[in-house]
């Protein structure tokens, strides 16, 4: 800033309401010798808002370092060129400062402005400084409460002094003076002065006992605030304080006694109701009624509860009346409410009543007096045993009555029922087999009803426990097995048992070997496995084969039931796993303990000889149509070429006779062969020798004899030492030692084979008629 003289800039202030000095030099200090440099510094101006004497000068400010006209001024800021724009405004020659609109200091409470002074060229003169222009407040605006109604709740009876809610105001003036300075009163409230509120805080308290919310429940108060510490500005306000209940009031009844009448031998059935009146606040603890049953009552019969809308006593009879007991019951009943009686609240008058029960008598139904009644019987008792006798009574004792008894449900219909005196028998035989038992138990129903009008009927129910009775012996199972011949191999023969019986009548079971047979514990022993097993050993090695034993069986029933029963076991040979050797299932045939290897045996032993007696027929049919011819002379299609399967390769030209099927031909044809076809070819690989001649056989009379007959065929087809057995298998890389006729070479010769006769080649058909005239006789 450029030095000035003492007299370099001059300000000229304008304050609404205030002595305007002349011209102001605020920046002027004391002569002093030599220039000084200052600040151009402008003290902040205060104008009051609402001012409405427009345009109203501010301030002048003036610089000396041009003379007058020679210097432009202007401010800039808020309410200049900023907004709100067109507040403030300058005389750029003069430099006065107006207020050209009116100021609210609850929008702005002050203005900062930069004041600048240039040269008619535009230079700056003075360094721009700042222009403050404070807005003072003026008591322009009403208190506000924050609410048009302010609510509260305090109990009835509240001490002085209880807090009940608080009332609460603004004022938009400045709060650093009076104009929002806010005091609080009560300007009405209803009846007695009970409320009071503090005029600082606005807080709302009770000042007196007497708040009674039967007499008075809500209070409504009118409240006001005023500025200027009372004396401004005012609003007001309402409160509405709503009185919290307490049981300060006992209920009572609206009576000394009640009379009611009930039915008897009904339960669930309401009698009356019981008024009561209470003035506490309906439909809360303090008002709803319990009521309790004091005396007369020793049986609990009756019982009362509470109707949530009408506050009343429903009594009500939860066990049966007995018109012949009692006539008439005389209760005795208090009420109160669920929360407890406020300690000061008198008590109620009619806190207790009497109520009177009328019983009215009826027809009573029938009592059975044990019901359900249960008994037992044995199965299987025979018609017109007694079972129990089911009979009732009648409650009606002052009414000269009958009962009669009957069946309702008797699903089997095993019982009858005598209708006079109710006693019960059995009119079939009790089949613990029938479907209508339940786990043992057979149910009927039995009725009882008297002769009044109309007649009451009674329901009983009888169960009867049908007792198992010990009637079956127990069965071995299985029947029959197979053990080894050495007493050390295998596991034995385990036996089972089965009983028809029920529980407790069965296992567990007691095996024993026949006691009448006592030889047999010499080579068989019997020990216990488990309750329904036992295991059969050997003591010593004995034959292989079937042995028949006799086991003793005896259940634990009680008297128990016994059983002597036979026992097949086959004793075979054993492998080292100790299971029975294919060789000796032969041995298991026959009788119950045949084996499934032997009847496997047994059945492809029938099956062969259908087989067999198919072409045995044809043969026979095909020799009598050729008359007297022989068995191969007639049979002319029947030559061995002809059964010949080339795709087997056998034992070569000797093997025409390897399966020798004459012992298994049918008898009638073997006769046929009555002349011998000559010496049969010895085979190279079989002992040579004649074949022993064997005896006649007998021939079968019957079927059942076929299967011998055919065993016995196989047996001696085995011990030909001529032919190989009949089951031997094919040599499939054998083809022979050579042919007995010889070679081409030999046809002329008769070396070797001199002692043979091929004369019997003609019986075989022309095909070998060749053959004979070449190897035969001339």
């Amino acid at each position: 800033m450029d030095t000035i003289t003492p007299k370099s800039l001059g300000l000229s202030l304008g304050v609404p309401g205030q002595r305007r000095p002349s011209t102001l030099y605020p920046w002027h200090r004391a002569p002093a010798p030599g220039r000084v440099r200052r600040a151009w510094v402008i003290p902040p101006i205060s104008v009051s808002e609402n001012h409405k004497r427009l345009p109203y000068t501010l301030v002048q400010i003036k610089s000396d370092k041009q003379p007058l006209g020679s210097v432009i001024y202007s401010i800039q800021g808020p309410g200049v060129d900023e907004e709100p724009q067109g507040v403030f405004s300058i005389d750029k020659f003069t430099g006065k400062v107006f207020l050209n609109a009116m100021l609210d200091r609850e929008k702005t409470d002050r203005f900062r402005l930069r004041a600048f002074a240039l040269d008619l060229g535009g230079a700056t003169l003075e360094e721009p400084t700042d222009l403050e222009i404070v807005v003072v407040d003026q008591n322009d605006n009403r208190p506000v409460f924050r609410q048009e109604a302010f609510s509260g709740r305090v109990l009835e009876g509240a001490v002085p002094g209880t807090y009940v809610t608080r009332a609460e105001a603004t004022d938009a003036d400045d709060p650093e003076t009076d104009n929002a300075a806010l005091r609080y009163s009560i300007l009405e409230q209803d009846g007695p002065q009970l409320f009071s509120i503090d005029e600082h805080t606005g807080d709302i308290r009770t000042v007196q006992v007497g708040l009674d919310r039967e007499v008075v429940a809500v209070y409504n108060l009118t409240l006001q605030v005023a500025d200027m510490s009372g004396d401004g500005l005012t609003a007001t306000a309402s409160a509405i304080i709503t009185l919290e209940d307490v049981n300060d009031n006992a209920p009572g009844f609206t009576r000394d006694e009640f009379f009611m009448e009930a039915t008897e031998a009904v339960s669930g059935v309401d009698v009356g109701r019981l008024q009561v009146e209470d003035r506490d606040l309906p439909g809360s603890p303090n008002w709803a009624a319990r009521f309790t049953i004091l005396e007369g009552d020793p049986k609990g019969q009756f019982a009362i509860r509470t109707d949530p809308k009408t506050n009343e006593g429903v009594l009500s009879v939860v066990k049966p009346l007995d018109y012949e007991s009692c006539e008439q019951y005389n209760l005795r009943v208090a009420v109160q409410n669920e929360a407890p009686l406020q300690a000061a609240a008198p008590r109620a008058e009619r806190g207790q009543a009497r109520v009177s029960v009328r019983v009215q008598d009826v027809n009573e139904a029938p009592v059975f007096q044990e019901n359900p009644l249960r008994t037992s019987l044995p199965e299987g008792v025979p018609p017109g045993t007694p079972v129990a006798t089911f009979s009732a009574q009648d409650p009606d004792t002052q009414r000269l009555q009958r009962l009669s008894y009957s069946k309702d449900y008797d699903p089997d219909d095993w019982l009858r029922v005598d209708g006079a005196t109710g006693q019960i028998q059995t009119q079939r035989v009790l089949s613990p087999a029938s479907p209508f038992l339940k786990d043992g138990w057979y149910r009927a129903i039995i009725l009882a009803y008297d002769d009044a009008s109309p007649p009451s009927t009674a329901t009983g129910t009888l169960s009867i426990e049908i007792l198992e009775v010990n009637d079956h012996a127990p069965e071995l199972s299985p029947p029959s097995g197979s053990v080894c011949s050495k007493p050390d191999q295998g596991s034995g023969l385990l036996l089972g048992a089965t009983d028809a019986d029920l529980p407790p009548h069965g296992a567990p079971f007691h095996f024993q070997l026949s006691p009448r047979v006592p030889e047999l514990t010499r080579n068989w022993s019997v020990s216990q496995v488990n309750v329904s097993h036992a295991r059969l050993r050997l003591r010593h090695q004995v034959r292989e084969g079937l042995h028949r034993l006799s086991l003793l069986l005896r259940d634990s029933g009680q008297p128990p039931q016994q059983r002597e029963q036979p026992l097949n076991v086959t004793v075979c040979r054993c492998g080292p796993d100790g299971a029975c050797l294919p060789g000796a299932a032969a041995r298991r045939a026959g009788g119950v303990g045949v084996s499934l290897g032997a009847l496997v045996i047994v059945l492809a032993s029938i099956i062969l000889l259908l087989l067999l007696a198919l072409p045995v027929a044809l043969v026979t049919r095909s020799r009598r149509q050729s008359g007297d011819k022989g068995f191969l002379h007639g049979l002319q299609d029947d030559l061995r070429d002809n059964i010949l399967n080339y795709d087997e390769q056998g034992g070569g030209e000797e093997d025409q006779d390897a399966y020798d099927i004459n012992q298994l031909r049918h008898p009638t044809e073997l006769a046929a062969l009555c002349a011998p076809l000559g010496r049969p070819p010895l085979r190279r690989d079989a002992p040579f020798g004649r074949v022993r001649p064997q005896p006649p056989r007998m021939l079968p009379t019957s079927p059942a004899d076929i299967a011998d007959f055919i065993n016995d065929g196989l047996e001696v087809a085995d011990s030909d030492p001529s032919v190989p057995p009949y089951d031997t298998a094919l040599i499939y890389d054998y083809e022979g030692d050579g042919s007995v006729a010889g070679t081409l070479s030999s046809i002329l010769s008769s070396l070797g084979d001199e002692d043979q006769d091929y004369s019997c080649l003609r019986d075989w058909g022309p095909r070998f008629a060749r053959l004979a005239d070449l190897y035969g006789p001339p």
